[in-house]
């Protein structure tokens, strides 16, 4: 028994990219990119994705903190 393939092949993660709000499972249609400038180089960027019902609350999570960096179309990476 291979306990590593196993345990990795129930950890696949969704085909098509989901929403990155808590509870969504709906298709991401946007990357939300952001930083948080005491722990990351100004350079790097983390990526949340976003549907469209809920980009603007996660663009408006991110920009209290400061963090909010841009909101890029899903499909630009792809």
């Amino acid at each position: 028994m291979d306990l590593l393939g196993s345990l990795s092949s129930e950890n696949e993660g969704p085909q098509i990219p989901q929403c990155s709000r808590k509870g969504c499972r709906a298709d991401a249609a946007w990357q939300v990119l952001w930083n948080n400038p005491k722990i990351h180089d100004a350079e790097r960027r983390k990526v949340w994705l976003a549907c469209d019902e809920h980009r603007g609350w996660l663009e408006s999570f991110l920009q209290a903190r400061l963090f909010w960096r841009s909101t890029e179309p899903l499909d630009a990476v792809r």
